[in-house]
């Protein structure tokens, strides 16, 4: 062996030796579990749960009150969603698309049947989207087609209202199956186009771009995941939307809580719900469980509510089975229920639209604190804020917490189911 070779080992062996040294000492007084002060200093931060990463956590009093569900929140939730307007969203409830994601999040969440006794739902995002539910993480869908009825109940949301979907309603023809091109004139009704009237509304303007086509939108907004379940979808039930990423298009658009076309902020005609009655559970509700079916004889879209006094809220079933947000894994909820009663046109073209007429005045039914209660609405236009009031004529007070709304067709049976009397 070489002088330089022995040079070489020498070296080496010197090094793992300090290295060696260097490791003993570390562990015997700088270990974990002793009391060094440098480990056990005491901490004001909160872990984030192990199992829910990205999930944002907020602390401090809870004192600012969301416009929407009329729930308290921290001053750090505000500052969040005061910088930004709703958003909504249509999301499906095909039978195939099951489990769907991210209902829970929403504050507001419209029901109404889309096409062939299918329905639909249109989540309203603000608060609750903020709070605790990781929105940096939770995407929601899956995102379907606009309707009419549904632009309407947007358009209550804002001077320009965000409104996510999957193309929509429109202005169809029928196809030569030969040249498979265009041949014909229009064969919709003009009542049900709803890519044309959002349009005619000024969502797709600059400044007013309120329109969230996924067809406009990136992978990062919105993308295809037929797996996203444990099983393959088929594609028209794959389309999820991040509501983070949403909310960053539509301030790039100039759609945060101010409207940069006219400066003006999105709620300075919105007309809030009050939502101040206090918690009252009730052991023995007037109703335990209420039920019905948007069309005879659909009924994996069949719908019950069932009171649980324990969590004063009603437990939501869809299909005859519980509703669980795939998301948290957990039963869907609602403080609220309105039963809202519109008249119904069915089939208007060849394409099988329906029209719902939530514009104009009709009847319904509430439910909360256990309680039932017969109500009117009315909504003068489509910009006007639907106002429910009781039958003497008093403005419905909502009970703190997210509000589920049921559109019904006229003359559509509610089943009830009373609580056993002892």
């Amino acid at each position: 062996m070489t002088n330089k070779n022995i040079k070489w080992i020498s070296l080496v062996g010197l090094y793992l030796v300090i290295t060696g040294i260097s490791y003993l000492a570390f562990t015997s007084f700088i270990s974990p579990s002793s009391n060094n002060p440098i480990t056990d200093q005491p901490t004001d931060v909160t872990p984030m749960p192990s199992t829910r990463p990205g999930i944002l956590t907020f602390s401090g009093p809870k004192t600012a009150t969301c416009p929407l569900n009329g729930l308290k929140y921290t001053e750090d939730e505000k500052k969040i969603w005061s910088e930004r307007r709703p958003l909504t969203v249509m999301i499906e409830n095909h039978e195939d698309a099951r489990p769907l994601s991210g209902l829970s999040m929403a504050d507001v969440v419209y029901e109404a049947v889309a096409e062939g006794g299918i329905t639909r739902f249109m989540a309203v995002y603000y608060c609750q989207a903020v709070a605790g539910a990781g929105e940096a993480k939770y995407d929601v869908g899956p995102v379907r087609s606009a309707r009419t009825y549904f632009l309407d109940l947007a358009s209550e949301y804002s001077d320009y209202p965000l409104y996510t979907h999957v193309g929509g309603a429109n202005c169809s023809a029928p196809i030569d199956p030969a040249t498979r091109r265009v041949a014909g004139a229009c064969t919709s009704d003009r009542r049900a186009q709803a890519i044309e009237q959002i349009s005619d509304y000024g969502w797709n303007n600059k400044g007013t771009w309120g329109d969230l086509s996924q067809f406009s939108l990136s992978y990062k907004v919105c993308r295809r995941e037929p797996e996203r379940t444990g099983e393959v979808k088929d594609t028209e039930h794959t389309m999820y939307c991040s509501t983070k990423e949403l909310w960053n298009i539509a301030a790039s658009r100039g759609l945060t809580n101010l409207t940069v076309a006219n400066s003006q902020s999105w709620d300075v005609k919105f007309q809030p719900w009050s939502a101040t009655l206090a918690q009252a559970p009730a052991s023995a509700p007037e109703v335990k469980t209420f039920s019905f079916d948007f069309w005879p004889g659909y009924k994996a879209y069949s719908v019950s509510w069932t009171y649980d006094s324990k969590i004063n809220a009603y437990i939501r079933s869809n299909g005859g089975a519980p509703h669980i947000d795939f998301n948290s894994g957990e039963a869907i909820t609602a403080k609220n229920v309105v039963i809202q009663f519109t008249p119904e046109i069915r089939s208007i073209d060849v394409h099988g639209h329906n029209l719902y007429k939530v514009i104009g005045t009709g009847k319904g039914v509430l439910f909360q604190n256990g309680v039932k209660t017969d109500i009117t609405w009315s909504k003068p236009s489509r910009m006007a804020r639907t106002v429910f009031k009781t039958a003497t004529g008093t403005e419905v007070n909502f009970v703190p917490g997210n509000i589920w709304i049921e559109i019904l067709p006229f003359g559509n049976p509610l089943s009830y189911e009373n609580t056993p009397q002892s």
